[in-house]
């Protein structure tokens, strides 16, 4: 009898032979890789999503859009709005060509071409985001303002985390007061820390040329970032309910004129700037989410963005922003689940826990909200790492724990592979004709590296075991980590060109 290695009669067991197996050469798997196929939780039918729809495109048709740019009314006419009454109206034939004509799909690059990955289709990958003004001290675990060099070492935490597929700043350098010199720096210490994919923000449309240079200068000169556009500009050009908000559409428009991609956010919040009821909600963030597109699609059509539709919570009995919980999870399911049948590149945000410590409440809230996202079906999801206290604080031990946590969706996502290999009917025949058990057989072996995801950080010891190492919890392990990759990975991902863009911006680069 063969079983499914090759080899006949039983196995020549025992410890040895199962490293020599172990350690032998095989491909590399990874069981759960970035990037997986996704979209099966899907809390909206048809007829819903139908619905949703159509209110979206009345409330663009008869209330449409206020506090509109002259240029953007003198474009949006010209093209077949209408401007009555101090607002915009877009009619619904109109908005139906522009969702018909915009970007489908488009690379979204890293400086290091391993990191590049395309953002549309059905696949999800998860990333940061947020502009937290307060960290949390990796010396006494207390929060505190958010610095410089934290946004430096953040970057260069994530830099080493595999799960994380890009970098937007994730912190505002409160140290720094000026704009200017604030929107340089933030984008210097992208640049400087990581050669993965990265975002950043503007805040106004005269920063975006000298940043865009400074880019040029890190690719090797003029022209280099239009080619491989590596930073994707945050902007939300909608300030609900309803209304543009000028600064907001002249980055917009200077972000355009440079080839920088667009991550246009809409992020109401439920019952205080958006309905509280979840379909209301859906109806007028989709309304604005699409007045965002259509922005971006008058002044250069088929230009790629990122169509985000964040829905966000407030807990009604406060007032105060929640970052997670059972309404936010599905919402952001929900907007993921329209955006993919509009078949626009989908972004939503989730897993900003509200929780202050690593705690259970941390694992609790992150966890949901990973999982319910990444079965949703979004593109990009934003906001899924480091971030606590709703988005007020971020975390050097919540990136370790939440790149590990993320494996594990990943993981789920990839969901189970049904073949003749894997459904096994050899192995077992002969683990039941032979030893009995399963342990040391050749596709005992491939699954171990091809279908299991082992954590770093999560405990799997047996209690004795744990107490005798003394009894570590999982933030002191995530703590030392986070220490350990800040004293010694440094990279020089800039090389000789740092030398240039320092002495270019000497009197903002810190």
């Amino acid at each position: 009898m063969k079983n499914a290695g090759g080899r006949s009669g039983r196995k020549s067991g025992g410890r040895a032979a199962r490293l020599a197996l172990r350690h032998a050469e095989k491909p590399v798997f990874h069981p759960a890789d970035p990037g997986q196929i996704s979209g099966a939780y899907k809390p909206l039918t048809e007829r819903e999503i139908k619905r949703i729809y159509d209110s979206a495109l009345t409330l663009l048709a008869d209330l449409g859009m206020g506090e509109c740019p002259q240029d953007l009314v003198d474009v949006a006419v010209a093209k077949g709005a209408q401007y009555r009454d101090g607002r915009l109206h877009y009619p619904r034939a109109m908005v139906e060509d522009i969702i018909d004509g915009a970007c489908k799909s488009f690379i979204y690059y890293g400086r290091d071409n391993a990191h590049d990955f395309e953002v549309g289709g059905n696949r999800t990958y998860f990333g940061t985001g947020g502009a937290a003004v307060q960290a949390v001290d990796l010396e006494t675990g207390a929060y505190r303002p958010t610095t410089l060099q934290d946004l430096h070492d953040f970057t260069r935490l994530i830099d080493t985390l595999p799960n994380i597929s890009w970098f937007t700043r994730c912190c505002i350098a409160t140290d720094v007061p000026d704009n200017f010199d604030l929107d340089i720096n933030t984008a210097y210490a992208l640049i400087k820390n990581t050669t993965k994919p990265v975002g950043t923000a503007f805040t106004l449309g005269s920063h975006v040329d000298p940043i865009i240079d400074m880019f040029d200068m890190a690719l090797g000169g003029e022209g280099r970032f239009a080619e491989r556009p590596f930073c994707k500009a945050h902007i939300s050009p909608v300030i609900s309910p309803m209304r543009y908000g000028e600064d907001a559409v002249e980055v917009t428009v200077a972000c355009i004129k440079r080839g920088v991609p667009i991550n246009s956010i809409i992020a109401a919040q439920s019952g205080a700037t958006a309905p509280a009821t979840l379909a209301g909600f859906l109806v007028q963030s989709l309304a604005e989410t699409l007045a965002g597109l259509i922005l971006v699609n008058l002044f250069k059509p088929r230009y790629p963005v990122i169509f985000s539709n964040w829905p966000l919570v407030i807990d009604l009995r406060t007032g105060a922003f929640a970052g997670s919980g059972g309404e936010s999870a599905v919402m952001n399911a929900a907007a993921a689940q329209i955006s993919n049948w509009l078949g626009l590149p989908s972004g939503i945000a989730s897993s900003m826990a509200d929780a202050k410590a690593i705690d259970a409440q941390m694992g609790a809230e992150k966890a949901l909200a990973a999982v319910t996202a990444g079965l949703s079906g979004a593109n990009m999801v934003y906001e899924s790492s480091g971030m606590m206290a709703a988005l007020l604080g971020a975390s050097f031990e919540a990136f370790v724990l939440d790149n590990e946590m993320l494996g594990h969706v990943n993981r789920t996502l990839r969901g189970v592979e049904v073949n003749d290999e894997t459904l096994g009917l050899d192995a077992i025949r002969s683990a039941v004709m032979g030893e009995g058990h399963f342990l040391g057989e050749p596709q005992t072996m491939a699954a171990m590296e091809r279908d299991y995801y082992y954590p770093n950080f999560a405990d799997r010891e047996a209690p004795i075991t744990w107490t005798e190492k003394g009894e570590i919890d999982i933030r002191d392990k995530a703590r030392a980590h986070a220490k350990k990759v800040l004293a010694e990975h440094h990279p020089d991902y800039l090389g000789d060109a740092d030398a240039k863009i320092r002495d270019r911006f000497k009197d903002h680069i810190r």
